[in-house]
């Protein structure tokens, strides 16, 4: 991505600097962790319960200071510009409709945070919570990426960063909310059922998003769309699934298939048009 000159966003809060608290994760074995770690966004609230209900996160404070590596720095520079960026579009694009756009607040920390929807471990992955209207990401997130799935390059970094902005636009249109409400009332089955049709239309807020900053600012560049629909098909369900396990539960998918957050997310990217994007709407077989 072509982001030279670009301003960085400063409704970030960086909790690295003190060095917080350090986690010990003990909810027996790699193969839970890595899935929770790749899914990305989700139903936060049920992560993170489940993860404390088994004794998953154990947290010490300390007070040691820490110095960040060249990475780590443009990392952070990196995601403070793709919100910026977020701010930007979802400002104007929201505007049109006559929605005032109210940005989210971004906290990149290490280890284990707090959070309006509880303590979370980095393991969750990136995450949004609606209950403090806050962004969390831990950035040693996209070297996860990069080694565990093979999902690598800034555009693939921003997508998840927009994934969950995209769920902050949720928030801001009632979708969120009116759809947690639906998923309390019926079964598990059905409440994955919904949160697949959350992720989906995240997905597709991504690809709008990426659309209108490329035309506001010339941010893409050749090789980007494709770094961002690897990404997407290697962060469906299924592959995660056959990744880990070696087969699929289809009945205990949260975000998609990888087909179907590939065909979003591309929707998004070549339309730019909010109003194609009610996932809710659809049959199951037009997801």
């Amino acid at each position: 991505m072509n982001l030279e000159g670009r301003r960085e966003s400063n409704n970030v809060e960086d909790r690295r600097m003190s060095g917080g608290t350090m986690a010990g994760l003990g909810i027996g074995g790699a193969l839970i962790v890595g899935l929770i770690t790749l899914l990305l966004g989700g139903d936060l609230g049920d992560v993170i319960s489940n993860v404390q209900n088994q004794g998953g996160i154990t947290t010490s404070q300390t007070s040691a200071q820490r110095e960040f590596t060249q990475e780590e720095q443009e990392l952070a520079t990196f995601s403070r510009k793709i919100l910026a960026g977020t701010e930007d579009v979802w400002t104007a694009v929201l505007q049109r409709y006559g929605i005032q756009y109210v940005p989210p607040k971004m906290v990149l920390y290490s280890g284990v945070t707090s959070s309006g929807c509880g303590s979370a471990n980095s393991s969750v992955g990136p995450f949004y919570c609606s209950a403090d209207q806050t962004i969390y990401l831990d950035l040693d997130f996209f070297k996860s990426m990069r080694t565990q799935i093979g999902a690598d390059g800034d555009f693939a970094y921003a997508y998840v960063i927009a994934h969950e902005i995209g769920h902050h636009v949720q928030y801001l249109l009632g979708t969120l909310s009116q759809a947690h409400q639906q998923m309390a009332r019926t079964s598990k089955v059905n409440a994955n059922r919904i949160s697949v049709r959350i992720e989906l239309q995240a997905d597709f807020y991504a690809g709008v998003w990426a659309y209108n900053d490329n035309r506001m600012y010339g941010s893409l560049e050749d090789g980007d769309l494709m770094e961002a629909l690897t990404c997407a098909t290697k962060i469906g369900d299924d592959y995660l699934q056959k990744k880990s396990q070696g087969y699929v539960v289809e009945d205990s998918f949260t975000h998609g298939t990888a087909q179907q957050r590939l065909r979003w997310l591309k929707k998004g990217l070549t339309t730019g048009d909010l109003r194609q994007g009610d996932t809710f709407s659809c049959s199951e077989s037009e997801l």
